[in-house]
């Protein structure tokens, strides 16, 4: 169960909107909990939406915190042919231009998700528990090897999976796609899981 009461999460899509609700569920968080928002389709990049409004949703969650509301925010951006360091170089950025402190991982509570090509990378591998021969290879895109269908039958697992490895002590695959591992890094700092 997680000691949060309020989660800002921010998503390029739907399917991402899907995976972090199943997460958060998992986690023991109620939709009351949550706040997610999602790009508006048909309006341009949904990465470049994310990042538009991180910074607003990072002050609210400082704030809150600041007032000793347990308040926490996650952020899934999909690193398409870009690397995971860039978009994090650039969330900081859109920080700074707002005025505010760059992300410290030491005072804030926010879980920056980066999966690299898409979130469909990380549902493969998370469904596969990390089994999958030959391993997938984060550089190539996935996003059209299944169905829109079949992307959404696999989201519950996934999920699952995902906060059964972030817990502390959780026994993991020996081998993760980086951007797995770094997000698997991130969200204890936002959402602490227990045993």
């Amino acid at each position: 169960m997680s000691d949060r009461s309020f989660v800002f999460v921010l998503v390029e899509d739907q399917r991402q909107k899907q995976f972090i609700f199943r997460f958060l569920g998992a986690a023991g968080l109620n939709s009351h909990q949550m706040r997610i928002e999602v790009s508006p389709s048909g309006q341009g990049s949904g990465e470049q939406w994310v990042r538009k409004n991180f910074a607003r949703q990072a002050r609210k969650c400082r704030a809150r915190n600041a007032r000793k509301t347990s308040t926490c925010m996650f952020v899934l951006l999909d690193a398409d042919g870009g690397t995971v360091q860039e978009h994090l170089v650039e969330l900081d950025s859109a920080l700074e231009a707002e005025d505010q402190p760059r992300f410290s991982s030491a005072t804030d509570t926010i879980a920056r998700l980066i999966p690299k090509w898409s979130i469909e990378t990380w549902l493969l591998f998370l469904c596969s528990d990390g089994a999958l021969s030959p391993p997938l290879n984060e550089d190539e895109p996935y996003k059209k090897s299944r169905t829109a269908e079949e992307w959404s039958k696999s989201i519950p697992k996934a999920s699952k999976t995902l906060y059964t490895w972030s817990k502390i002590g959780a026994e993991r695959p020996g081998y993760l796609l980086d951007s797995i591992r770094r997000g698997l890094d991130e969200i204890p700092r936002a959402l602490p899981v227990r045993r």
